[in-house]
């Protein structure tokens, strides 16, 4: 296991290596970390419809899982890449071309995990419950949706830093379970996983004839989308600051 300080170091490598890894390469391990996280909200939206609230969120994780294990490139997770600018080892330039490439690959492949779990047929026993949780998002008050978004990321965030902690699959899926569990049970909104949640709604209202007049693609972007991605940008930087400050800043003063 690693100790707190090793972690904090070994995010700073790993920002560097993500702003100078290869564009194609960080925009096409975006696009599968999208699937990855959608492919989790389709079983979780079926998993909360058969068995509650609960059971959906003892499904969710598999997606952080998957990001971790299989490698790929999240938004929330690299929202991290703040340790490395504090430290100087990266220009805000470099982390920002980052950190948008991997949202739009992520939007790509949560749309098409939408587009497919919609159009296959899997959703048809649970569209209503799909297009009520698109609606309640596109229905959230602005700070509401921003506060949701930070403690979310807070929680997201730390679950990559616990998993760091472990060299082995086992300890860091262990390690990064119960956090993302206590999200979505809280009810948190990540921006990533709403990318699946707000066109699937979408999708299935129009092909199910199902009346969500709340769902409209103002309120999905701007009472939604941008409110929650700014609260998780903000809550994964917290949490990269407050661990560079506590291991990392007296080294570099």
């Amino acid at each position: 296991m690693y100790n707190p300080n090793q972690i904090a170091t070994g995010f700073a490598d790993l920002g560097v290596q993500k702003a100078t890894m290869p564009k194609y390469r960080a925009f096409l391990l975006a696009v599968m970390a999208g699937i990855f996280i959608s492919v989790s909200g389709v079983a979780a939206t079926i998993a909360t419809s058969v068995s509650g609230r609960l059971a959906g969120a003892l499904i969710f994780p598999a997606g952080l899982i998957m990001v971790v294990t299989a490698g790929s490139e999240l938004f929330t997770g690299d929202s991290l890449m703040f340790v490395s600018r504090l430290e100087g080892r990266i220009n805000a330039k470099q982390m920002l071309s980052t950190i948008i490439l991997v949202y739009v690959g992520n939007f790509i492949g949560s749309a098409l995990i939408a587009l497919l779990a919609t159009y296959s047929g899997a959703l048809t026993p649970y569209a209503e419950a799909v297009v009520s949780t698109a609606a309640a998002k596109a229905s959230l008050p602005l700070h509401e949706a921003i506060l949701r978004g930070v403690l979310c990321n807070i929680l997201v965030c730390l679950a990559v830093w616990i998993a760091a902690a472990s060299d082995n699959v086992t300890g860091k899926v262990f390690g990064l379970y119960f956090p993302i569990v206590m999200f979505v049970l809280c009810g948190f909104e990540h921006c990533v996983a709403n990318m699946y949640y707000l066109p699937a709604g979408a999708l299935a209202a129009v092909r199910y004839g199902i009346s969500a007049p709340e769902l409209t693609l103002f309120n999905a972007v701007f009472r939604n989308m941008i409110p929650v991605t700014v609260g998780n940008m903000l809550g994964g930087m917290s949490v990269g600051l407050i661990y560079w400050a506590a291991y990392l800043k007296r080294k570099s003063s």
